[in-house]
Parts: structure tokens; sequence; C-alpha cells
């Protein structure tokens, strides 16, 4: 498996590794889940969900009452889904199994009519090598009817000919363990050559200037036309 740059790297495993932090940031997001449940429910068959994250989709196709194997890499991420699924209701705790595993290397030996990769998870596909490996994984788990779903943002011109030096200042943010508001602010750094942009995610306390977290987060910026021609 190809070895990613540091800063690629510490962008795709940082904003995960606080796994209730996550939780806290995206609890209210809820277009997606729902987006996707939908579908699930529309097709009726069993899902594979690559990049399960805490759950906060696959609870929801679960709770339905829809068979789905929730797959990720990052073990602070599963662990709080596991946790969380132990107080989930029966048919959300029956319907719904956890497996730690790299989507660019996946094999299940099973199919399913339905495989999503929700909120992002593409764009933590840095090169053209990684797309095609994750690309091949969902064709070995897809029946021959079935349905491929996934997100990806568009890319922004704007954010990417931002200063990489400016903080831009976002909405306060509750820090999960210490329940104190602390200021936020983002960073943005766009490499044109990978597409890739890199994103610091800051954190400060009101009145302790020494308490400051900050947070990588790099994501690939994919065109609609290339992504036509990836998927293709």
């Amino acid at each position: 498996m190809q070895t990613l740059p540091i800063a690629h790297r510490e962008g795709t495993e940082a904003h995960y590794r606080d796994a209730a932090h996550y939780d806290r940031r995206y609890r209210h997001r809820r277009v997606d889940v729902n987006y996707y449940a939908d579908l699930a429910e529309r097709i009726h068959a069993p899902v594979l969900e690559l990049g399960v994250g805490t759950g906060r989709v696959a609870f929801e196709i679960a709770r339905r009452g829809i068979p789905i194997v929730g797959v990720d890499r990052m073990n602070p991420m599963l662990s709080r889904a596991m946790e969380r699924l132990a107080s989930q209701a029966p048919t959300c705790r029956d319907h719904l199994a956890l497996i730690q595993g790299d989507i660019r290397s996946l094999n299940l030996r099973r199919r399913f009519g339905l495989v999503i990769a929700p909120f992002n998870v593409f764009m933590h596909l840095y090169t053209r090598t990684d797309v095609e490996r994750t690309l091949d994984t969902v064709r070995k788990h897809l029946k021959r009817d079935g349905l491929f779903a996934f997100d990806v943002l568009n890319p922004d011109p704007r954010a990417m000919a931002r200063n990489p030096t400016r903080l831009y200042r976002c909405r306060p943010v509750q820090h999960p363990q210490k329940k104190q508001l602390y200021k936020y602010s983002e960073a943005f750094h766009y490499d044109g050559p990978t597409q890739v942009m890199h994103m610091s995610l800051v954190l400060e306390h009101p009145n302790n200037p020494e308490d400051v977290l900050i947070t990588g987060l790099s994501h690939r910026q994919f065109f609609p036309m290339e992504l036509e021609a990836l998927l293709h």
C-alpha cells in the first residue's frame, strides 16, 4: 500500500482521533443521514457503508430494519460506534455489523444491493491509485443491478485562493470533555499540483492563550468532469 506524505496522513487521521468531539460537532447534521436512509429503504437490500465513522448514517439505516455492514479504518471511530451501538434498540443492534478495514483493499466476499460512502469519504483518496482501488472495492461488493452512492464537496475557487497565513473566524465550538466554549477558526492551504486542500481547525480557550488545539484535515478536490472520468 502506498505510503502517504506526512501532511496527507495527518490530514486523513487527525480529525477522527477524538471521536467524542467528532460526534458532538456533527450531531445535528441530518440531511445526508435522511438521504442515505431513504435510499436504503427504497432499494431495501443489504447495505455496505465505506467509512462508517461513529455510525451517524448507519444507525438510521439499521433502525429502519435494513441490514448494513459498516467499515472504517480508524480505531477511535469504530470504538465510539460500538459504544453507541450497545445503547441502541434491538432492531438497530441486530441489523448493524461493524468491521475494521481499509476501503482500498477490502474484500468481504459478499455482495450488496447498495454501497455508500457518505460525508466526503472519497475526499481522503489522494491519488488516482487510491481512487481506482476503492472503486475496485465497490465493484467487488456490488450486485450486478446494485447502486453505488457517495458525496463529495464541489471545489470552491474562493477557498483555494485564500491566504494560507490567515485564520478565518467561525462560530465558537464547545469542547466535549471540558464543556467550555472555545474560539474556533480555520486556515486553508490549497496545493494545486496534488489538488489537495489542507485545512487547520483551530480551537482557542477564550481565557487561556496557552490552551490551543490545532487539528489538520486534508481533502482531495474532485472537479466534476474529472470525477465522471474516474467513475467511467
